[in-house]
């Protein structure tokens, strides 16, 4: 994958956040790789909330300390010395300490947008179970956005791989308590959210599918009446919003058709049904987004990885491109939400 695959360029300078996400993870060593890719470039200004012993750390586990004398001689990136204890912090095993620490410096970019310093934001991959021990209630990360930043609309986690898109109708619930969340309302909000997200990627006119539920459909109400009741009238709504949204088609068959290129967007009915055949298809360079939220903010498709960390197996695209996904967000007049 390329980034100018699914990535629009633009000539707009927007100046992004960094956060280095879990510091027991691959996150650090990703961000001094992307810091070092991008150091030549004056125009890419961007702020990256760390210590010194954080970036010391993770440019040794880069393989790359030589690389840190040019980033910090780099006048458009700017370290933000945040003064926390980095000493003895775990690596490769969650812990509260490292999601405390995500947690803050995730905090200090947010603040920094509302004083205007930033346009955009980016943070290296999250342990959720961390996040919990450090005092996190809500599901997952989006969740947390979302109560900070007080959002009363229509939010979901989006996927973007090299032409192709996906948003959540459900995401971090369980299987059990799925389907009692799938409503028409939420259909037509999680495919009008895909379908802004997109036209803000550069896609003037995106072609979106919706998944079904069910096996096969559910075969006209045999294996279950979600479709009928519930999907078909979502996407009947987003239609006559103008939105040019197809289905409900099985998933298993749906993402072949994706995958050739007849839909820009597939709206999922909860996680996996989408991740796997993202992760699947393209795994490297794949992109979360923080949907709806009304700030660009981006993150790596892939977890901390902490079994790899120091290994220098880990690869930067995703985080490459999670970067360059939220500047091209941010310099868009598209309102980043449904």
């Amino acid at each position: 994958m390329t980034p100018s695959s699914f990535l629009t360029d633009r000539s707009t300078s927007v100046r992004v956040a960094i956060t280095t996400g879990d510091p027991a993870g691959i996150g650090p060593e990703l961000v001094a790789r992307l810091l070092t890719e991008i150091a030549s470039d004056s125009s890419q200004p961007v702020v990256v909330y760390t210590t010194a012993a954080e970036l010391d750390r993770a440019f040794d586990q880069a393989g790359s300390g030589a690389d840190r004398a040019v980033v910090d001689g780099a006048e458009h990136i700017t370290i933000v010395e945040t003064g926390a204890d980095f000493a003895d912090m775990p690596v490769g095993v969650a812990s509260e300490r490292g999601g405390r620490w995500a947690l803050n410096n995730l905090e200090l970019a947010l603040a920094a947008h509302e004083r205007d310093e930033v346009d955009a934001i980016v943070f290296a991959p999250l342990n959720k179970s961390s996040l919990h021990q450090a005092g996190m209630h809500e599901n997952d990360e989006l969740r947390w956005f979302e109560k900070r930043l007080g959002v009363t609309g229509v939010v979901s986690e989006l996927n973007a791989i090299s032409g192709l898109w996906t948003s959540r109708v459900t995401s971090h619930v369980s299987h059990r308590d799925a389907p009692a969340q799938i409503t028409a309302d939420r259909v037509r909000g999680a495919t009008g959210l895909l379908n802004a997200y997109l036209v803000g990627s550069g896609v003037p006119k995106p072609r979106i599918a919706v998944c079904a539920l069910n096996p096969h459909g559910g075969e006209g109400g045999k294996f279950g009446s979600e479709e009928i009741d519930e999907i078909a009238p979502g996407i009947a709504l987003a239609r006559a919003s103008g939105i040019d949204a197809v289905g409900p088609f099985p998933a298993d068959t749906l993402f072949l058709r994706a995958r050739d290129g007849d839909f820009d967007g597939v709206v999922t009915m909860y996680h996996d049904q989408g991740q796997i055949a993202m992760k699947m298809i393209g795994f490297d360079g794949g992109v979360t987004v923080e949907g709806g939220i009304g700030i660009a903010v981006c993150t790596p498709a892939h977890g901390t990885a902490f079994d790899r960390v120091g290994m220098g197996t880990a690869t930067v695209t995703s985080t490459r491109n999670a970067y360059l996904l939220a500047r091209s967000l941010a310099a868009t007049s598209t309102a980043l939400t449904a």
